[in-house]
């Protein structure tokens, strides 16, 4: 039960007739965690992409024509589904204990790509995203897009998340504020090694801005590597359109951080 270790892997239907999917049970923690695997058909030495999903439970859950869409752009990636979810074992704890499997299903995705792990987060990502980097020293790159970078100001942002966030956390941000706390990487975000891409539209409501002119603040503080790529026009979820061309953007900002090893 080491963590990391490959339990089982299942075939998974997949959009892309050039990527394949495996459906993977690993271990985090003592308990069974399942995530989706793309990988290109194509023989040759790829970098990886851990994919960070937003939401929990099945609200944002890892859509395979989305991790098939970057593993065509010639990377393997791995996509927790969290614990709890799927089958998994455990339970979905927002940026809890299940960060470890975010941490943990690195060494999934080593078992499948090169040396160069890369990671990539959408909205409740963020925060797993930004622990995985501070929890490991082997991350090559992390882009956080509409990412959380605090509980505390999600509780704010959010009147709809409040009753979720109360039952796992234990309480408000006024009478539980250890819990909240416990669950903020920036006053540990010095130890993180890898440079950050942060990816944010200005008019966003699931995931305000703050939260990015948090993350980019924390970094400036701690004189960490780091771009931003801000767009004024456009909410939590890009046109089609923009959503691609910025993802071939940032697969080619990744490219480059590993140049710049």
């Amino acid at each position: 039960m080491e963590n990391g270790a490959i339990k089982s892997k299942k075939i998974y239907p997949s959009p892309n007739p050039h990527v394949r999917l495996t459906e993977i049970s690993y271990w985090s923690d003592g308990l069974l965690v399942k995530g989706l695997l793309a990988e290109p058909k194509k023989k040759g030495d790829y970098s990886g992409i851990l994919y960070l999903r937003g939401g929990i439970q099945s609200i944002g859950m890892v859509r395979p024509a989305r991790i098939a869409q970057f593993a065509a752009q010639g990377f393997v990636v791995f996509a927790p589904y969290y614990r709890g979810n799927r089958g998994g074992q455990g339970r979905d704890e927002f940026a809890g204990a299940d960060r470890w499997d975010a941490v943990y299903a690195v060494d999934v995705l080593k078992q499948f790509c090169t040396e160069a792990v890369h990671v990539l987060a959408f909205s409740r990502g963020g925060i797993m995203a930004l622990w995985t980097a501070v929890l490991r020293q082997d991350i090559t790159s992390v882009v956080t897009w509409a990412g959380v970078t605090d509980t505390v100001l999600t509780y704010k942002e959010r009147p709809d998340m409040r009753r979720m966030m109360k039952r796992l956390y234990g309480g408000t941000p006024n009478t539980a504020l250890a819990a909240y706390e416990e669950r903020n990487p920036l006053m540990r975000l010095n130890e993180a090694q890898a440079p950050f891409l942060i990816i944010h539209g200005l008019k966003d409501e699931n995931v305000f801005p703050a939260q990015a002119f948090l993350l980019e603040e924390a970094l400036i503080l701690n004189s960490q590597k780091h771009e931003t790529w801000y767009f004024p026009e456009y909410t939590h979820f890009f046109p089609p359109a923009v959503n691609r061309k910025t993802a071939r953007a940032l697969t080619e900002w990744m490219k480059r951080q590993e140049l710049d090893k």
